[in-house]
């Protein structure tokens, strides 16, 4: 017997409180399907999912089954920029998922379709979906369509920069700001919402070949409905998401975010969700495979094209043909069948023939957004993960969007405890090449974990510092982020780690190479690796943990529950 039936008999008002929302007596006996979304008025990316929900539910209707719409709408980060809401940014991943559990949890239901598009919105419905192990699907809700001159939003921030330091005119500025976001759906370029939506598909999770469809085109609303068809099918096999998301799945992802150049938050949201089945996912993991896995796809921000044309040729299977010698073929996948299965359907049904002839209308190939495995843009994926006495427990960084003479470097430090603070030092040009900048306490105990995006975008829109500076923090960066930027810092400052200790001038060595970062000198000088053990427990005996950010509410108790940067920074 069906969940939704058995709890009929225990929770005796519940049908009658559901004819009161106007459904009948021979709905009240049939499958019971929760359709969430992350619809709403709140960006790009939510406002349209409303028409997903729809189709979705006609289908579901039509197949004799009766879903129950929830809505539990997400925040954008590039709205929450430049203010106290990027603090709560990151805490929204977790309580979005907390709100899933709650929903799904009070009311009995026998399968599950979310429907969702960006940052935290996808993350959070992954990591509900694992908490919840019952047969789900997720629909993610496409990407915008580029602007003028393939215009995309993460060159906001450099137009802004150069405005700022007098290079472009307000009106220049002000049409590139109108023309960045031309429609709906998630940001068009590899940043944390496209690198969430393939990560669902990687896992196995969202229907093939879905994952980064312009949100305009007619064919999403029939991926909704067809999803909505195929979560039947799992609630009458019992698949659920504890046979999906194994180990061996989330590995399958990490090798596509090698393959992709992925935003480095998926080292935040991975781990997550994989902490919700009991898998524990290191960083080391990471980086592991992507010192093997190459690099493929030719899409901003490391690459050239926006996420559109990623869909275009191929999209995920066409990643996960070029790299299938190393993939878990064997994985099960919402389709009920294998992730072998599913690719071999896929060229028998012509699959990558379409994706040719759709190039072709853009007089491209596909190999020239998504390379071949043997011709890659690089033969290793994009993370790095150094450690070193600054940052015992790891740190992260693109590797792929830092210039040839910033990979081995030693550099000047110049810290500050906030990014309102630096990004003020790199506009009045107090930051000057050979720094590395440190914006500290900014981790998820700190203020929450907000993203150092306009910093980035003021050092990497800055000729003179984009090849000569580094940005440390234990916070983190948006997916668009270019340059050495190092985030997720552990153990963060608040927790008095080493990064809370750097003084002005004290050298540190980045070696992404060999994947260390250290503290080598001080006060410009050289010292040895035990005179600096020495000089750091000094400082940490004289450390004073000082007085960040005011917090409150919710955001205080993120601070209070989060765990590690490098773990994931999920509350515990």
């Amino acid at each position: 017997m069906l969940k939704s039936q058995k709890m009929r008999s225990v929770a005796v008002e519940m049908d009658a409180l559901k004819m009161g929302m106007g459904w009948t007596v021979s709905d009240l006996g049939k499958t019971q399907i929760f359709l969430q979304s992350t619809w709403g008025d709140s960006h790009p990316g939510s406002v349209h999912l409303d028409k997903l929900v729809k189709s979705a539910e006609e289908r579901i209707l039509s197949l004799g089954a009766k879903p129950a719409k929830y809505t539990t709408t997400d925040i954008c980060d590039g709205i929450a920029q430049g203010h106290d809401g990027m603090n709560y940014s990151l805490l929204s991943r977790e309580m979005i998922a907390n709100m899933i559990e709650i929903q799904a949890t009070a009311t009995p239901f026998d399968g599950g379709l979310y429907i969702c598009s960006c940052d935290k919105g996808v993350p959070a419905h992954l990591k509900a979906i694992a908490r919840l192990n019952m047969p789900s699907i997720i629909v993610t809700g496409g990407v915008m369509k580029a602007g003028p001159d393939l215009l995309t939003l993460e060159q906001i921030g450099t137009y802004s920069a150069l405005l700022g330091r007098g290079e472009i005119t307000e009106t220049e500025f002000k049409e590139k700001q109108h023309n960045a976001c031309p429609t709906c759906g998630a940001c068009a370029f590899m940043g944390t919402a496209a690198t969430m939506q393939v990560m669902a598909e990687a896992l196995g999770l969202a229907l093939p070949g879905t994952a980064l469809i312009p949100a305009t085109f007619e064919e999403i609303l029939d991926i909704s409905a067809d999803a909505g068809e195929q979560l039947l099918e799992l609630v009458k096999q019992n698949i659920t998401s504890s046979d999906i998301l194994t180990y061996e799945a989330f590995e399958n992802a990490i090798m596509v975010h090698a393959a992709i150049a992925g935003s480095t938050n998926a080292l935040l949201h991975i781990p997550a969700i994989a902490h919700e089945v009991d898998i524990e996912i290191t960083p080391d993991l990471f980086d592991e495979i992507h010192r093997r896995i190459p690099y493929l796809a030719n899409v901003r921000p490391s690459g050239k094209y926006p996420a559109e044309y990623f869909w275009y040729a191929g999209g995920v299977p066409a990643v996960m043909e070029e790299i299938k010698e190393h993939l878990h073929l064997d994985v099960m996948t919402v389709t009920g069948k294998t992730l072998g299965e599913n690719l071999a359907d896929l060229r028998a049904n012509g699959y990558f023939e379409k994706s040719e002839i759709m190039m072709e209308k853009y007089n491209m190939k596909r190999s020239d957004v998504i390379y071949q495995y043997h011709k890659p843009i690089h033969k290793e994926g994009a993370i790095a993960i150094l450690k070193g006495n600054l940052a015992p427990e790891g740190s992260v960084i693109k590797h792929s969007a830092v210039a040839n003479e910033m990979m081995t470097v030693t550099l000047s430090a110049l810290p500050f405890n906030s990014e309102e603070e630096a990004l003020e030092a790199v506009m009045n040009g107090t930051v000057k090449p050979g720094h590395a900048v440190f914006i500290r306490y900014e981790g998820p105990k700190g203020s929450g974990m907000p993203e150092m995006f306009y910093t980035t975008e003021a050092i990497a829109s800055n000729p003179e510092l984009v090849s000569s500076v580094a940005l440390i923090t234990d916070g983190r960066y948006s997916g668009a982020t270019r340059g050495p930027a190092i985030g997720h810092v552990s153990p963060e400052a608040v927790s008095g780690g080493p990064i809370a200790l750097v003084e002005k001038d004290d050298l540190i060595r980045i070696d992404i190479p060999n994947r260390t970062i250290d503290i080598i000198g001080v006060a410009g000088v050289e010292k040895s690796p035990q005179e600096i053990t020495e000089i750091l427990n000094i400082r940490k005996e004289n450390w004073v943990n000082p007085i960040t950010k005011v917090k409150k509410g919710i955001l205080s108790i993120y601070c209070k529950l989060a765990v590690s940067p490098i773990k994931g920074a999920y509350m515990e």
